[in-house]
């Protein structure tokens, strides 16, 4: 075997010792992260040039209800 393969074997091995409750919640806290961060945003960098007119033009509301619906599929299953 080459010590790529040695390398590959050793990565592998490391990665599999990693709880995946621990990789679950590590996942959706970064979803959390992001639906705080998300209405944070200015405005200026989620509406149109013009500014919104209609309530589906403002691009917070669709992110925000995407990562919900994420975060709860991702913390039921």
């Amino acid at each position: 075997m080459t010590p790529l393969h040695h390398f590959g074997e050793l990565l592998r091995d490391s990665l599999q010792a990693i709880p995946l409750i621990s990789v679950r919640v590590l996942f959706v806290a970064s979803l959390v992260a992001l639906l705080i961060w998300v209405p944070r945003l200015p405005r200026s960098a989620t509406t149109p040039p013009g500014g919104a007119r209609r309530w589906d033009e403002n691009l917070k509301i669709g992110a925000s209800i995407a990562l919900m619906i994420q975060i709860l599929i991702y913390s039921l299953l």
